[in-house]
């Protein structure tokens, strides 16, 4: 009998089901190099995170009617390696040193090899675990076991989710490299690079596997898709303003990189003349230090960025829970999907 949520959290058993997985998919090369990889792989996938998409791919099978089984658990977990390969993908995009308060995977693969090679082989390197992982998922989700009607149903929805972050993740590269993006723009690049994967297709797979109907789905959607915005705009109040002892992350890193945000785009839209001299000198910046950062952030405060941005997280919170309040689901998902809304859009790491 599977084990159930009251003896065991659900966080502990999909990171049980990510490790029994891991470990039955060690490197097929007998040689310590590839081994050693495997290893960093592995350790960055079950070394932290929230797990926020296999818990809503599990509550979206709850709240279609599905019973709590190790099946629905085995492909909530394919999420997590989903998501852990689009990670270390895209912060080698970034040039991040890190990740949930630890060096990053291309970081440590640049440290094992020292020499003038050693970055380039930590970014390859880093490429191929990332897709390693990406196909662990795959592989994964086919093997859970769960009828093949509705699998194969799950899985083109699995597939529009990675279809949408890459063309998300392209759509954020491309306004980088244009710079100036407006703030409608910087909500498209929300919306697909994060909104729809975090919280829409998690809940929408885990429904499509209880066999789900398209209202279901609907609903979920109508649901999933403001929390998933309210989700991206909190990282990014976090990426500028968060303690990087909490977030894991510097809090230089989005500013150097000239992330083109809401709040950013707000800003340049409301700012003095002087202000805005300064925004475009130093956002974007490689050689931003603290105290230039620090008045960076004062003018996302002083032109209204920063409060517009909380605004528009509580706006798409309560349309994400008027949502919820009107889909047809079990009492029990719905309880606990309205208190996740709310550590999603009001968290502080």
């Amino acid at each position: 009998m599977p084990v159930s949520l009251t003896q065991q959290t659900l966080g502990s058993r999909i990171d049980e089901r990510l490790s029994g997985f891991l470990e039955s998919s060690r490197a097929p090369v007998s040689d310590p190099g590839v081994e050693e990889a495997y290893t960093l792989l592995t350790e960055f996938i079950l070394g932290g995170g929230k797990r926020i998409r296999p818990q809503l791919c599990y509550w979206g099978w709850r709240g279609a009617g599905g019973d709590d089984c190790d099946e629905i658990i085995s492909a909530a977990a394919a999420l997590e390696l989903c998501h852990a390969g689009l990670l270390i993908h895209d912060d080698i995009m970034d040039d991040s040193d890190l990740r949930r308060g630890r060096f990053t995977v291309h970081r440590n693969l640049a440290l094992l090899h020292r020499g003038p090679g050693a970055e380039a082989f930590g970014r390859a390197g880093g490429i191929l675990l990332g897709t390693l992982s990406l196909a662990w998922a795959d592989a994964l989700l086919s093997s859970c076991g769960i009828d093949a009607v509705r699998l194969r149903a799950a899985h083109h929805l699995f597939d529009a989710m990675r279809t949408e972050v890459i063309s998300g993740q392209y759509l954020d590269v491309l306004a980088q490299l244009r710079a100036g993006a407006t703030e409608s723009e910087a909500l498209t690049v929300i919306r697909y690079k994060s909104a729809k994967y975090t919280v829409e297709r998690p809940l929408q797979i885990g429904g499509a596997l209880a066999g789900a109907d398209l209202d279901l789905l609907d609903a979920y959607s109508r649901f999933g898709v403001p929390l998933g915005e309210a989700f991206q705009l909190r990282d990014d109040v976090l990426g500028t303003f968060g303690a990087s002892h909490e977030t894991g992350k510097s809090a230089l890193d989005d500013l150097r990189e000239g992330k083109q945000t809401v709040m950013f785009a707000h800003a340049v839209q409301h700012a003095t003349p002087a202000q805005l001299a300064h925004l475009k000198t130093w956002h974007g910046n490689p050689d931003l230090t603290d105290d230039r950062a620090a008045e960076l952030r004062q003018i996302l405060v002083e032109t209204g960025a920063l409060a517009r941005v909380e605004a528009l997280i509580g706006e798409r919170v309560r349309e994400a829970t008027s949502a919820l309040g009107e889909a047809r689901i079990t009492p029990e998902a719905a309880a606990e999907l309205a208190s996740m809304a709310e550590r999603l859009a009001h968290r502080t790491k």
